[in-house]
């Protein structure tokens, strides 16, 4: 007796470059979204990392005597909370800067210490008190150049992830969308080829469920093979450049090496497919079959 998962196979393998395409656009939706969930993860490691690291860089205007400086210091050890204080000379500003980079000599050939400013690297433990730093300090034009704090930092880069991610959801959806509309269209063509068939099962008694479920299932089967090729891929994909990304980020680890993340990741995006597949194919066929 032949099956519907057996009838759903033989209509694969009769078309073999219509399937192939079905499979290669769920493929490419699934690597997107996959790709886009463990960017997202890590960039949310980033804000993570940064708001557990309550900071605060104050730079001072050129010219300043020792005595200032000092007094400057003393003013910061009496906010409570602070844990440490770090005086960045300009000479020394000068060796962070070569050692950054160190590997593009031009960008150091031309900068000297007197154009670096000196700067207060201040450690906290609670990030109140760096509104309350740079709200004080920055009333202090004559001595302070520039105050850059965590919530500069996290502000932006909540600006960018936002960026990021409506960027990666509209892609995502837009993706998604075509990927079911190619399906339909290619079920729908399959479904089309076949109406004479159809004709006859029905003829013969075979439901309306009966000779729709094949078409169901290849729908199924399609979004299943693309979801975990395209998923597996990226993990992979990941996995491989993942050195090279956190040494990138450094000292965060923007890609974790999490079995449990991707196993959910590989599940998640299959079940997504599954149902992604298999509406597409339902849309299709109830379209075309109305007999």
């Amino acid at each position: 007796m032949i099956t519907p998962a057996k009838t759903a196979w033989h209509h694969i393998r009769r078309s073999p470059f219509q399937s192939l395409l079905a499979v290669l656009i769920m493929t490419i939706a699934f690597f997107t979204l996959s790709s886009f969930s463990i960017v997202s993860r890590g960039l949310s490691s980033v804000l993570a990392y940064f708001e557990t690291k309550p900071e605060i860089t104050i730079f001072l205007k050129d010219g300043l005597d020792r005595p200032t400086v000092e007094n400057l210091q003393k003013e910061l050890l009496n906010y409570n909370g602070v844990r440490e204080i770090k005086y960045i000379s300009k000479e020394k500003a000068l060796s962070i800067y070569k050692e950054q980079n160190k590997d593009n000599p031009l960008l150091t050939e031309m900068v000297t210490a007197s154009i670096l400013p000196a700067s207060f690297e201040v450690s906290v433990s609670d990030p109140k008190v760096l509104q309350q730093i740079a709200q004080n300090f920055s009333a202090k034009a004559s001595q302070i150049d520039e105050i850059i704090y965590q919530k500069d930092v996290i502000a932006s880069l909540l600006n960018w992830t936002n960026i990021i991610r409506k960027s990666g959801y509209l892609a995502v959806t837009l993706i998604s969308a075509f990927a079911f509309l190619v399906v339909a269209a290619i079920i729908g063509m399959k479904v089309t080829s076949r109406k004479e068939e159809i004709r006859i099962s029905r003829l013969l008694g075979a439901s309306k469920f009966y000779v729709q479920k094949p078409f169901l299932l290849e729908g199924v089967f399609f979004g299943l093979v693309g979801s975990f090729i395209g998923t597996v891929s990226a993990v992979a994909i990941g996995l491989y450049f993942r050195e090279k990304i956190n040494l990138f980020f450094q000292p965060i680890e923007f890609i974790a090496l999490t079995p449990d993340f991707y196993l959910l990741i590989v599940l998640l995006a299959m079940s997504l497919g599954l149902i992604l597949g298999y509406f597409a194919s339902w849309f299709s066929v109830r379209r075309y079959i109305k007999f």
